[in-house]
């Protein structure tokens, strides 16, 4: 690991005494978690003697209290090196007893020794960033150029996604855009977000990369989709399937994460035993979700649809389409779909089944990312749509923890008591979908909604 971003140097501070930045503090901090994630503190700990790297440990210590980091770290001023083979002559200097070491310590040298050691390293490793290597079962002191057998990286950016924002890309300033130019830029950002967006998904330790990529990438298409049902855009339809396979392929992954969360906050009606055992399953299946989209993020036909999509929104054709859109034509159909979702409410009953109150969640979305297209005149409508879309997007985890539950309870075997648990634990989730049920069937029309907030 390298150390964290330090403040820079003077005439009046050595080197050596560099202490870290805020930055550099708010990046050890992250590590810690994607670290212990990773199992990267489970074994030796050896760190340079330099300030920056003893604080680089003494902030992912205050995340791990239970791991008592600085009693078990050994201090050396030997890592206290720029150079690769002094660094290399360390490291083979090793008792064949140790089966794993964290180095925390300097560029070039980090970078430098794990180029000799495997030839697919990284350009660069930025302050704060880890490289993960696995090396042969073999003496230290006989370690070879290119004998690693595996390699992962991760940096604070990829680890975090709160340190992800603060140096991602503003978002566009689209208050002054007509609908044309607006769903350029909206669909340029986005896709830029997606691609940025891929690293923290693929290194798995921040659930908000997810949940993040699946966003953009479902409001691209649903943008694309609002604006087809508006004008005729030739090529798109194509190109929106295939945005919503790969928006699907995130489904029961970040299931698994929202409930995997919910556990934390509100302790399931499950004993102690049966409790353990859900998270143990669900992180399974969580793991094995992870996998199953990592596989897909680097096919290389994921690459083709990725870039076939910003071609198109690039192209002259899509722009020359875009300019049949009008406010008016937006009202129109924006009306349509109303009195549509009108009608879907006013036919639930308390009997009605879940999949009609999973339609209507759909049909509010739509109508959403529809008023988005001109949001200056519809504003105010926007704003009460939030209230509807929570008590909708509410009920719709409820039914996804039912499934989770009842797939648990399948798979334990010869557990009756674990299988009454649970099923206590959905009868109780189904009476919170009763109420919910109510309070949504109470909502009022959105037709009138609509009318009343164009006239404020």
């Amino acid at each position: 690991m390298r150390h964290a971003k330090a403040k820079r140097g003077s005439k009046k501070m050595a080197d050596h005494d560099r202490p870290l930045s805020k930055r550099g503090r708010r990046q050890a901090a992250a590590m810690a978690e994607a670290m212990r994630h990773w199992k990267d503190l489970e074994g030796e700990i050896h760190v340079s003697g330099a300030t920056r790297t003893h604080e680089t440990l003494d902030e992912m210590a205050k995340r791990l209290p239970e791991l008592a980091l600085s009693e078990r770290a050994d201090f050396d001023e030997a890592l206290y090196t720029f150079d690769a083979n002094a660094l290399l002559a360390w490291l083979q200097g090793l008792p064949d007893a140790t089966e794993r070491v964290l180095v925390i310590g300097h560029n070039p040298a980090l970078l430098e020794l794990a180029r000799w050691l495997c030839p697919t390293a990284p350009d660069e490793l930025p302050t704060g960033s880890m490289l993960h290597l696995s090396l042969p079962d073999t003496p230290w002191q006989s370690l070879e150029r290119h004998c690693a057998e595996r390699m992962v990286s991760l940096t604070p950016e990829q680890a975090s996604h709160a340190l992800f924002e603060r140096r991602a890309p503003e978002s566009p300033k689209l208050d002054k855009l007509g609908p044309k130019r607006r769903i350029l830029e909206m669909l340029a950002h986005q896709y830029r977000r997606v691609r940025a967006l891929e690293l923290g998904v693929v290194a798995g330790v921040d659930a908000e990369f997810l949940h993040q990529y699946r966003v953009t990438l479902r409001r691209s298409r649903a943008i694309g989709e609002s604006v087809l049902t508006t004008i005729k855009v030739p090529g798109l339809k194509k190109r929106l399937k295939r945005l919503k396979r790969r928006a699907q392929a995130t489904s029961d992954l970040r299931d698994l994460d929202v409930f995997l969360e919910s556990l934390t906050v509100t302790p399931p009606p499950l004993t102690s035993r049966s409790r353990q055992a859900l998270e143990r399953w669900l992180q399974a299946r969580r793991e094995e979700a992870h996998a199953s989209l990592c596989r897909q993020l680097v096919q290389p036909d994921y690459a083709e649809v990725m870039q076939d999509w910003w071609d198109f929104i690039n192209s002259r054709a899509f722009k020359q389409a875009l300019a049949g859109l009008s406010s008016k034509r937006i009202a129109s159909v924006l009306i349509e779909r109303l009195e549509r979702h009108d009608q879907a409410l006013a036919a639930l009953t308390l009997e009605s089944d879940d999949e009609a109150l999973h339609d209507l969640r759909k049909a509010v979305k739509r109508v959403r990312y529809l008023a988005e297209l001109d949001p200056k005149r519809h504003r105010e409508f926007l704003s009460g749509l939030k209230h509807r879309q929570r008590l909708l997007g509410d009920f719709q985890d409820l039914c996804t923890r039912q499934a989770w539950i009842e797939a648990f309870a399948a798979s334990a075997r010869n557990a009756p008591r674990r299988k009454r648990e649970c099923d206590a634990w959905r009868a109780a989730l189904e009476e919170q979908k009763q109420a919910l049920r109510e309070e949504i069937m109470a909502l009022a029309p959105l037709s009138g909604t609509y009318r009343e907030a164009l006239k404020r």
